[in-house]
C-alpha cells in the first residue's frame, strides 16, 4: 500500500519528506509483524537480538559492551535484557575470576533451543514482511539502505 494511502497524506514537502516517513512507518510496520512472531515465546524483539548475538559468538562469551555493540537498537538497556534473560534461564552471566567488574555472558541450551525453534518462525516472517519483493529488489534496497546510512 502507498504511504500516502497509509497516512492519509496526499502531499508532501519533497521526495526526501516522503522517503524519511516512508522508513519510519516501515520500520514500524516491520517491528510489528516481529513482535507478533515472538509474543507467544515471551520475547521482545530486543531479546530476541541478544539471543543472536550469543549464538553468533558461540563458544566464546561475550561482555556487556559486546553486546551493546552489536545490538541494532542501540537504545535498549542491554542490562535490563540480560537480566530478563537471565532469569528466563536463556543464558548465564558470570563474573570473571581475575576482574570482578568483567562479567561474561553466554547463552545457555536452554536459549539454543528457544532459537532452534524460533529459527522457522522467524524465516517464515521475514518472508512474510518480504513477500512483494523479488530477489533483485531486495538486494537494490539493501544497497540504498546503506548508501543513505553513508
Amino acid at each position: 500500500m502507498k504511504l500516502e494511502d497509509e497516512l492519509k497524506q496526499s502531499k508532501f514537502k519533497d521526495e526526501f519528506q516522503r522517503v524519511m516517513l516512508n522508513i519510519v512507518f516501515t520500520s514500524g510496520w516491520v517491528e510489528v509483524g516481529i513482535m507478533h512472531a515472538l509474543k507467544k515465546f515471551d520475547l521482545s524483539s530486543q531479546q530476541y537480538n541478544v539471543l543472536r548475538i550469543l549464538r553468533g559468538s558461540r563458544p566464546r562469551a561475550l561482555n556487556l559492551s559486546d553486546i551493546q555493540e552489536r545490538m541494532m537498537d542501540k537504545m535498549s538497556n542491554a542490562t535490563r535484557l540480560v537480566e530478563k534473560l537471565r532469569q528466563k534461564g536463556l543464558l548465564t552471566r558470570v563474573q570473571c575470576e581475575q576482574n570482578r567488574r568483567k562479567v561474561e555472558i553466554e547463552i545457555t541450551e536452554k536459549g539454543m533451543e528457544l532459537l532452534a525453534e524460533l529459527d522457522p518462525v522467524v524465516e517464515k516472517n521475514n518472508k512474510t514482511i518480504t513477500r512483494h519483493l523479488t530477489s533483485e529488489e531486495a538486494h537494490q534496497l539493501n544497497m540504498l539502505l546503506d548508501k543513505l546510512r553513508g
